[in-house]
């Protein structure tokens, strides 16, 4: 299976990066994700690659709590739409249990769950993934980004009993103390928050009713898109990577982390295939294009992807019924000499 998460989970990477001395950009390009991925927070993302980011970060910065420091600095931002389903609830109780019933719109890697136990409750992280590296990184992260929501939801009245980590500690145990505020306690059952059970009760005042069923139609409309995910992910791969010419399925399924045969399988499940999601992809970006640039049709060949400018021609045709320079004149989008010839 491939897991994924939302590039929301990068909100604000570029910011801390440079806060830690890093460059961002060139710590985007060694875990292979897209230049663009920090604008598009909607976009699908592979798991394996955002965790590899991490760690990279971690390493590169010689900041053994990286993870969990970036996790403080992003706060309620990674959580995108889901967070204002949250703050709408009617209490901090049902609030973390939107969150636990629809984070997987946000990833499907990992679970948040509500545990209530005798006077304490417990809000845990658990990945699926415990093999991958970054993975306890990525924990801390969770963690630091649980604690500003907490802190959002309950303000002063936010004071724990303790966190957990199921893994040993990055660093010393008063690292941990002086950025949380609490005491660890390390290779525990879970990585979770522990806080007294009584705030669950505790109203959220500035919450919306009408607004947190808006959120929850259009959460649960993005939960019903299920099948409707994966083409639409490859095709965000697609339009980001199609400039510099990596279009085979080989390539999209390695970025993936799945097989090619896995990759077509799945599509073919779905009703589609890459070569349709490709071909779809390319005569959406040629319509933009010509619509919104003054490029060439050199250029646009080889923005597409094509081996050679008459293999895109002929594509065009089968798409519009004409040649490049005869739909355009038709469209009167702009001068007939502005698309050159080689």
């Amino acid at each position: 299976m491939t897991y994924l998460t939302r590039a929301s989970a990068l909100h604000r990477f570029d910011e801390f990066a440079i806060s830690q001395n890093l460059n961002p950009s060139a710590l985007l390009r060694e875990a292979g994700l897209p230049a663009d991925v920090l604008e598009q927070p909607d976009n699908l993302i592979a798991y394996e690659r955002f965790s590899l980011l991490v760690e990279l970060s971690a390493q590169a910065s010689n900041n053994p709590t990286f993870g969990l420091q970036f996790g403080l600095f992003q706060g309620v931002g990674i959580f995108g739409s889901l967070f204002y389903l949250a703050r709408n609830a009617g209490s901090v109780g049902e609030a973390l249990l939107d969150l636990s019933r629809y984070f997987h719109v946000h990833n499907n890697f990992a679970e948040v769950v509500l545990h209530r136990m005798e006077e304490h409750a417990l809000l845990c992280y658990s990945s699926r993934t415990e093999t991958l590296s970054g993975n306890r990184q990525v924990s801390e992260l969770v963690v630091g980004v649980g604690h500003q929501l907490m802190r959002t939801l309950l303000g002063s009245r936010w004071q724990p009993t303790t966190v957990l980590f199921q893994h040993a500690p990055l660093a010393s145990p008063s690292v941990y103390r002086r950025l949380l505020g609490v005491a660890p306690r390390f290779n525990s059952a879970y990585d979770a928050w522990m806080f007294d059970e009584k705030l669950l009760a505790t109203p959220l005042s500035a919450a919306d009713k009408a607004l947190h069923k808006l959120m929850q139609q259009h959460l649960d409309s993005m939960s019903a898109m299920g099948q409707e995910e994966l083409p639409g992910y490859v095709q965000r791969l697609l339009r980001s990577l199609l400039p510099s010419g990596r279009v085979t399925v080989d390539y999209i399924a390695d970025f993936m982390k799945t097989s090619p045969r896995s990759l077509q399988r799945r599509l073919a499940e779905e009703g589609t295939s890459f070569q349709k999601l490709l071909d779809e992809t390319r005569q959406s970006m040629t319509l933009r294009y010509l619509k919104e640039s003054d490029m060439n049709l050199i250029q646009l060949t080889e923005i597409l992807g094509y081996s050679d400018q008459s293999a895109f021609s002929r594509a065009f045709q089968r798409w519009f019924g004409s040649s490049p320079r005869e739909w355009m004149k038709q469209h009167n989008l702009r001068p007939q000499g502005r698309i050159q010839r080689r």
